[in-house]
């Protein structure tokens, strides 16, 4: 009768416990799911930022390079042409980042479109790159038909903007990865678990 009751107890024990650790994996799966929602959330903004400046350049532009600086029109269509370019890959791209409900989904759907998305951000730069080189080539030879000795010093105001840009683009394009590859991982970790 005593084993019977000892082991009553420790089947008992052994179910709270169970209970226990069935409640903590689903208190650590919230977490995960509110930090994945955060991260795609930081994400999100940065491409709706990057949208809305492509936009508000094209009549930026026309009004600096056009009016102000007296730059050949082409020029300004192709900035324009460029910066819708820019909008449209990016709204695309976030496309696959704003998921309704993604954390609540099907979390091996939801890895798919991340890992589209960090592809596709990453193919991105193999337009990008060589688009904003023939751009500012581009400028150039246009702030050359204006004024030859001027120039030099349009360059040099130039090749400051690029390598800044660059700066700040990398920084920006490398945070993305990475935060698209956190999402990847957290969910990983989850779907390995289950």
């Amino acid at each position: 009768m005593n084993e019977n009751f000892e082991l009553e107890n420790m089947r008992q024990q052994m179910e709270t416990l169970k209970k226990k650790l069935d409640q903590q994996e689903i208190v650590n799966d919230h977490i995960i799911r509110q930090s994945m929602k955060k991260t795609a959330s930081s994400i999100k903004t940065r491409y709706y930022a990057i949208m809305a400046i492509a936009l508000l350049m094209i009549p930026y532009s026309y009004v600096i390079f056009v009016e102000r600086l007296g730059i050949s029109l082409a020029f300004w269509i192709g900035t324009a042409v460029f910066m819708l370019i820019c909008c449209g890959a990016t709204y695309y791209n976030s496309l696959n980042v704003n998921i309704p409900n993604a954390m609540g989904r099907n979390l091996v759907e939801v890895s798919s479109r991340m890992a589209r998305a960090k592809k596709f951000d990453a193919n991105w730069l193999f337009f990008g790159i060589p688009a904003v080189i023939v751009w500012l080539g581009w400028l150039t030879w246009e702030f050359y038909q204006l004024d030859a000795e001027m120039t030099r010093y349009m360059v040099y105001g130039i090749i400051c903007g690029a390598v800044l840009g660059v700066i700040l683009g990398f920084k920006m394009h490398f945070k993305t990865q990475h935060q698209y590859q956190e999402i990847i991982d957290q969910i990983e970790d989850i779907t390995t678990e289950s």
